[in-house]
C-alpha cells in the first residue's frame, strides 16, 4: 500500500463543507490533504454543457430515456437532472445503495470535485433559537449543544464570503444576515405579499435568500439571470467549491488535492485513542493508498460520512468509529416536502417578467413559535415557490392546431402561483443507516442501507400547510387548482441530514458542541451528519457556519498542543 507524507489535516469530501474546511484550515497555516471520490472538474474549463443550446445536445436536452432507466434510475427523479446536468450526478448503477423493504428513499448524489455545490438549490437561511431549542422544548431528539448566539458570527463570515442576496425582514424565526442587494419580487408575488400580510401580518412573502451574487465580488461576476446554475457557472456568480473556497485554499500553497479517491476507512490507534489518517481506493486503478494526519475532517456528505464511520469499526470500537453511544447512524432526517397549492392569479395579464431569476419566494415559518398553534405537530413548516407564466411549452398539454394555436403560444400564459411546503422532519431512532451484510459496491465496500419513513407529525404539518396555502392564495385573489398533503419519498427535499448528531452527553450523541467526536479527540464531522434536528429551512448555510466554527476550534487546539 502506497504511503503519503504526513499532513496537519485530512478533509474527506470537496463539497460545500469540505471546501470550507480546506479553506479555513489552509488559511490558518495548516498543510491539508483534501480527498474527493469523484472526478476532477475545474472551474470554467470543465463546464462542458454550460452554454449549449438544446439543438447542440444529442437528445435536445431531454436525455436518453433508456440510459436513464438503466443507469440513473434514482437521479433522473431529481428536478435538476437533465441532459445538460447529468454529468454532475452519480451513475446509480455504479453507486448502489440499499433500502429496507418498507423504505422509499431517493438519495440524490453528486460525486465529483465540488460535490453538490455544483447542483444545489443555493437557498441560504439562518436558523434561530426556535430551531436550536426545539428538541429540548418538545422532547424529541437530544438537546442541541449550541444556540443561535454561538453561530451568529460564523453565519456572518459565511454570508459575507459566499455572497448571499436577500431582503431583511426583522423576523425572529428567520434571522436577517449580511446580504447583498435582494433580487426583486415579480408583480404577482409583490401583490400576494401585500394581500396576505393585510390578512395575516405574521405571514411574510420575501424573496429567496440565495447564494447568487447581485454585485461583483472577488473575481466573481454578478448573476446573469440565466437560471442554468446546475451546469456550472463560468461567471462564478453562484457559490460553489470551484468558484470560491477551492481558489482560496489553493492560493495558500498548502493544499494537496486528490480526486478519484474513494475513502474506505478512517484509521484509528487504540493506544492513543486518536485517528491517524485515512485509507482510500483509487477509483480508476483500484490501488490503495494511506495518508496520515494530526486530525481528520469528514465532509463526504451526511450519509457518506456515517457510512465511513460505520465501515471504520475496529476491535476497540466494534460498532463503528466514535460510536460508544450506539446512536451512530440513527435519527436521520429529510424535510417532508410536497406541493401545497397551485393557483391561477388573474388580473395581471398585461404584465410579464424578463430574464430567468435563479430564486423564488419564501414564506417563513409561522406555526408553533411562541404558542403551540399547530394541530398534531409541534414543529413548523415554511413555503417556497413563486409566481410564473407558462411559456410556449405549455402547448404540450393543450389541444390545438394551426396558426391561431401557434399565435396563442407566442404570448405568455396565465400567471400561476405555487407554494411548496418544507415541513420539519422529526429525529427518530428508527430512521437510520446501517451497513448491508450482503451487498457491496464495485469497490467491495458494504453498501449503505437506509431505513426511513415520515410520521404522524410530518403528515399533520403537511395537512395544515395545504389548508393554509389555499386560504392564503384565495386571500391573494387566486383560484386554487390543486394541492397535496402527502410527503414525497424520503430524500425528495434533498436535505438528508443526521446520523452522527451533536449533543451534550457522550452517551446519547456522537459529536460535541465543536463538531468533534466525543470518543476521538482529533476527529471532526462538519457536514449534514452532525445535525440534531432539521428545522424547516434549508440547512446548507448552517453546515457552513458549523464548519467554520469547528475549524477555528481545531486550529486553536493544535496551537495549544492538544492535537
Amino acid at each position: 500500500m502506497a504511503e503519503t507524507p504526513m499532513f496537519d489535516a485530512i478533509v474527506v469530501g470537496s463539497g460545500i463543507t469540505g471546501g470550507w474546511a480546506a479553506k479555513q484550515l489552509t488559511e490558518a497555516g495548516l498543510k491539508v490533504l483534501m480527498l474527493e471520490r469523484g472526478r476532477s472538474i475545474e472551474h470554467q474549463t470543465d463546464y462542458e454543457n454550460e452554454t449549449k443550446a438544446p439543438w447542440d445536445m444529442p437528445f435536445r436536452g431531454v436525455g436518453d430515456a433508456e440510459l436513464y432507466a438503466r443507469e440513473y434510475a434514482v437521479q433522473r427523479l431529481n428536478r435538476h437532472f437533465t441532459e445538460f446536468t447529468q454529468d454532475h450526478f452519480v451513475n446509480d448503477l455504479e453507486n448502489p445503495y440499499a433500502t429496507t423493504p418498507d423504505t422509499q428513499f431517493t438519495w440524490f448524489r453528486s460525486y465529483q470535485l465540488g460535490g453538490r455545490s455544483l447542483t444545489w438549490g443555493r437557498q441560504c437561511y439562518r436558523w434561530s433559537d426556535y430551531d436550536f431549542g426545539a428538541n429540548k422544548r418538545d422532547g424529541f431528539g437530544t438537546d442541541w449543544p449550541v444556540r443561535y448566539a454561538d453561530l451568529a458570527p460564523y453565519y456572518d463570515m459565511a454570508e459575507e464570503f459566499v455572497g448571499v442576496s436577500g431582503a431583511a425582514e426583522g423576523l425572529a424565526q428567520l434571522p436577517d444576515g449580511r446580504f447583498q442587494p435582494a433580487m426583486a419580487l415579480n408583480v404577482v408575488e409583490a401583490a400576494c405579499r401585500e394581500r396576505i400580510a393585510a390578512r395575516w401580518p405574521d405571514r411574510i412573502i420575501t424573496i429567496g435568500r440565495t447564494a447568487n451574487l447581485t454585485q461583483a465580488k472577488e473575481g466573481r461576476s454578478p448573476c446573469q439571470n440565466r437560471n442554468i446554475c446546475g451546469r456550472g457557472c463560468s461567471y462564478g456568480a453562484y457559490f460553489s467549491t470551484q468558484s470560491s473556497t477551492l481558489p482560496a485554499a489553493r492560493k495558500t500553497g498548502r493544499l494537496t488535492l486528490v480526486t478519484d479517491a474513494v475513502v474506505e476507512k478512517v484509521e484509528h490507534d487504540p493506544v492513543t485513542g486518536r485517528v491517524t489518517g485515512v485509507r482510500w481506493i483509487d477509483r480508476l486503478r483500484g490501488t490503495r493508498t494511506r495518508a496520515t494526519a494530526r486530525m481528520v475532517f469528514l465532509n463526504a456528505g451526511a450519509f457518506n460520512s456515517v457510512q465511513l464511520l460505520l465501515n471504520s469499526a475496529n476491535e476497540a470500537m466494534p460498532n463503528g468509529l466514535a460510536n460508544s453511544s450506539g446512536v451512530l447512524g440513527t435519527h436521520i432526517m429529510d424535510h417532508a416536502n410536497t406541493l401545497s397549492a397551485a393557483a391561477i392569479v388573474p388580473g395581471f395579464q398585461d404584465r410579464t417578467s424578463f430574464g430567468n431569476r435563479p430564486t423564488g419566494i419564501v414564506i417563513p415559518r409561522f406555526r408553533n413559535l411562541d404558542t403551540m398553534d399547530g394541530a398534531g405537530f409541534t414543529r413548523g413548516y415554511s413555503f417556497q415557490g413563486g409566481a410564473l407564466q407558462g411559456t410556449w411549452t405549455r402547448g404540450k398539454r393543450m389541444a390545438g392546431v394551426g396558426a391561431d394555436y401557434k399565435k396563442t403560444l407566442r404570448q405568455p400564459g396565465m400567471w400561476e402561483m405555487v407554494l411548496v411546503c418544507f415541513a420539519e422532519s422529526m429525529p427518530r431512532a428508527r430512521n437510520r443507516l446501517t451497513l448491508s451484510r450482503t451487498k457491496t459496491d464495485p469497490h467491495g465496500i458494504p453498501q449503505l442501507e437506509v431505513a426511513f419513513a415520515h410520521g404522524a407529525e410530518e403528515r399533520a404539518a403537511l395537512a395544515d400547510a395545504k389548508a393554509e396555502a389555499a386560504k392564503m392564495m384565495e386571500a391573494a385573489g387566486g383560484q386554487v387548482l390543486f394541492g397535496f398533503d402527502q410527503p414525497g419519498p424520503g430524500g425528495t427535499a434533498i436535505h438528508e441530514m443526521g446520523g452522527a448528531r451533536m449533543g451534550w452527553d457522550p452517551k446519547t450523541s456522537v459529536l460535541d458542541r465543536w463538531s468533534r467526536a466525543h470518543d476521538v479527540s482529533n476527529l471532526f464531522v462538519t457536514d449534514g451528519a452532525q445535525m440534531s434536528s432539521s428545522a424547516c429551512q434549508n440547512p446548507s448555510l448552517t453546515y457552513m457556519a458549523l464548519t467554520i466554527r469547528a475549524c477555528e476550534h481545531a486550529v486553536g487546539l493544535m496551537r495549544q498542543g492538544a492535537l
